[in-house]
């Protein structure tokens, strides 16, 4: 291909395995990557904390998507470039269909003093939930999808048939994103809103910094970088991806965790 406007890459998964074990072919792709004129962008489930910290390990701060499309910002300043969200009648009725499956989920609201909001007994791992550190604060699930800007639910480390059966109860009322958990087992399930993805977000950064977001070339392994492949002009995907992301793949690269992502120099060359 051409040089791409912008490279966009998930991290879980991608360009790694697990955020300790980055391997060295990896981190010397990411830094030719990262020193060349072209722009990079990660696009990741994750929160915005637990999107920075790991990147800071690797001395990198990229503007990142995070939570499936609900925030675009840069990570050092702040600044918001995309902005998603729920309306509060919809994020009361995912969270229903939470409760009425047994499942008390993680709530993601738009606010940096407490972005994490849980109930009384979160049903996510107690990793996860220790994890958000100082982040994170308990209160009434039902007045805070009232009040708040929910941005995104979640729940980490439960059983497949849980998470898949939640995942059936919210199809048509938000776009569940469902998969297996690498760093806590189990399964995983995260909730964006219709019409939210990580390519809205890819798309906002695009328009915000004047670039062609018909010359993406993008690299995600899950069914949360769905709409993310399809958007790209470029889709590459691991080889151990899921296999509605591997359906989209323009190229397959090795898994993560043997530094496929470094392959991404031989695609752009």
């Amino acid at each position: 291909m051409g040089t791409p406007s912008v490279v966009v890459t998930d991290l879980d998964g991608t360009l790694w395995h697990t955020p300790d074990h980055v391997p060295e072919v990896t981190l010397r792709a990411l830094a030719d990557l990262d020193e060349s004129s072209v722009p990079l962008l990660v696009a990741t489930g994750r929160r915005v904390a637990s999107t920075r910290a790991p990147l800071a390990r690797l001395d990198w701060a990229p503007p990142a998507v995070v939570l499936n499309g609900g925030i675009g910002l840069d990570l050092v300043s702040g600044e918001r470039f995309h902005r998603g969200g729920f309306t509060s009648e919809a994020a009361a009725a995912v969270l229903e269909v939470f409760l009425d499956g047994g499942v008390t989920p993680c709530i993601y609201v738009d606010d940096d003093v407490t972005p994490v909001w849980v109930g009384e007994s979160p049903s996510t791992h107690p990793d996860h939930l220790a994890g958000f550190g100082v982040d994170v604060k308990t209160g009434d699930l039902r007045s805070v999808v009232a009040d708040q800007t929910v941005l995104a639910f979640g729940v980490l480390g439960i059983p497949e048939a849980t998470a898949e059966g939640l995942g059936s109860g919210l199809v048509g009322i938000a776009a569940p994103h469902v998969a297996p958990d690498r760093q806590y087992l189990g399964h995983a399930i995260t909730v964006a809103p219709n019409g939210i993805s990580k390519w809205e977000g890819i798309a906002a950064f695009c328009a915000h910094h004047d670039l062609d977001a018909g010359s993406v070339l993008a690299i995600g392994d899950g069914p949360n970088d769905v709409e993310m492949l399809a958007g790209a002009a470029v889709a590459v995907v691991p080889a151990d991806g899921h296999e509605a992301a591997l359906a989209l793949a323009d190229h397959v690269v090795a898994p993560a965790a043997d530094g496929g992502w470094a392959e991404l120099l031989d695609i752009i060359s």
